[in-house]
């Protein structure tokens, strides 16, 4: 059977199954998307991490849904194959967008190594770190890299020479997984890498549970980081050299004052 980009939530009866990964954005059920909410609504098996499940729980009620821990990503979407290869349309859900740091590149992964016929549909959403961004202003107006500090799958060192890499490069900084039960100083040794290229007052904004009801921000300097305020649902974005801060809000200047008047 010829492979295929879907292009819709819901499978043509002439095909087999099909797997939406759907991205639900930050948190807020109001950053969902109407693509992802109609795949979630032509849908007949919802699997997710439970977190993220019941963050949008009125829009499955009378799914089969399939929720799991954490860190059981393998495992969710093995069960996501075996749904869809029984003709079911289902979705995968991923917080965010999918395509960055979440669940598409491994069901990707998964139907290479199944070498399977089932269709994959691709659903964006707001990531973590627009809706962060959104909230502290404008720091990403510029060049910028995202890095995550989880070394589960990525060793230490190599992460320690990208923090190097884009801090000596002047990009602003978003950093994903901060921190966790088992990771408590790697946020300090990230901060420790980027102050060898950058001013103790480089502004840094800290990002927690985005668009959510506990959600927290906190505008700060790269000197004055309160590792206390930082958690795994926290994004970090720290500021390039042309960064400042203004009211409580990060702007990155993109250049604009230097060929143009901004004032009449």
């Amino acid at each position: 059977m010829e492979r295929r980009d879907h292009g819709g939530c819901g499978k043509e009866k002439e095909y087999m199954g099909l797997i939406n990964v759907v991205g639900t954005g930050p948190g807020g059920v109001e950053h969902i998307t109407p693509e992802a909410l109609d795949c979630l609504k032509k849908s007949d098996v919802i699997i997710g991490y439970s977190t993220y499940l019941e963050l949008i729980s009125p829009f499955i009620e009378g799914k089969k849904v399939l929720s799991s821990a954490m860190m059981q990503e393998v495992d969710r979407c093995i069960r996501a194959f075996e749904e869809a290869d029984d003709g079911a349309t289902v979705s995968i859900v991923s917080g965010g967008d999918p395509g960055i740091y979440a669940m598409a590149g491994l069901i990707y992964e998964i139907a290479v190594e199944r070498d399977s016929d089932v269709d994959i549909h691709i659903v964006p959403g707001i990531a973590a770190v627009n809706g962060c961004a959104a909230r502290l202003g404008a720091p990403l107006m510029h060049d910028f890299a995202a890095i995550s500090l989880s070394d589960l799958l990525t060793p230490w060192e190599v992460i320690e020479k990208r923090l190097d890499a884009a801090a000596s490069a002047d990009f602003v900084i978003a950093i994903y997984n901060p921190k966790s039960k088992k990771r408590k100083d790697h946020i300090v040794k990230a901060r420790d890498i980027v102050s060898q290229h950058r001013s103790g007052k480089t502004p840094v904004g800290i990002v927690t549970a985005a668009t959510r009801g506990h959600e927290e921000i906190h505008v700060t300097t790269l000197d004055d980081m309160d590792m206390d305020k930082i958690n795994m649902q926290s994004t970090v974005i720290i500021g390039n050299s042309k960064t400042f801060s203004w009211k409580g809000k990060l702007i990155t200047p993109r250049g604009y004052s230097d060929k143009y008047r901004l004032t009449k």
